[in-house]
């Protein structure tokens, strides 16, 4: 029975790599993916989902404009296609959730979304607001706190290293950007 799942975490917990390694073991077993990611997201370079680790392949891309039931029909009417995979699925609207939702449900094939949950404010991305709400299964990934505690928010910093607190909610970055914490020292790192 096809699903619409969300695997979700902060910066660096290895979303990328957990989806690579997915995707892998379906191609392995002979069997064909569609991968997806957000097209102004080209830290990779275009069309690329990659990996901390070193890891990467190539994928399509999606636009704030896009229709993702049309893009995975059209995929779909090329051959077969035993799942999707989206990498920064923070990025979605709510309306390309509703586009997934009915992609599984009408077209029934798996869909996997692979995000952040919450920004360096502590506030839910769109997409991933759309996603815990209309998905059929949640998965977190876990990562750490420098303190060893399980990291569920992540902050902004500066070239110079100091916690930034304002500013657009999208900012592409990586480990230069961003730090994972867990809640408390999220607190203290943004006065909150």
């Amino acid at each position: 029975m096809a699903k619409l799942y969300f695997h979700y975490s902060t910066m660096n917990a290895g979303k990328s790599t957990v989806l690579l390694q997915a995707a892998h073991n379906y191609i392995e077993r002979g069997m064909q993916v569609y991968l997806l990611t957000a097209q102004f997201d080209n830290r990779a370079g275009d069309g690329k989902i990659a990996s901390r680790i070193g890891i990467g392949k190539d994928a399509d891309t999606f636009e704030s404009d896009d229709d993702l039931f049309a893009k995975v029909k059209a995929r779909r009417a090329q051959g077969p296609c035993a799942c999707v995979f989206i990498d920064e699925a923070q990025f979605l609207s709510e309306e390309h959730v509703w586009q997934l939702a009915r992609a599984v449900d009408d077209l029934k094939i798996p869909i996997m979304c692979y995000g952040l949950r919450v920004d360096f404010r502590g506030k839910l991305f769109p997409g991933s607001a759309a996603l815990l709400a209309l998905s059929d299964e949640m998965r977190e990934v876990r990562t750490i706190c420098h303190c060893g505690k399980k990291a569920t928010m992540v902050v902004r910093q500066d070239d110079s290293g100091q916690i930034l607190t304002d500013g657009a909610q999208v900012q592409i970055g990586g480990n230069e950007t961003y730090v994972s914490l867990c809640r408390r020292h999220w607190r203290d790192a943004t006065g909150a």
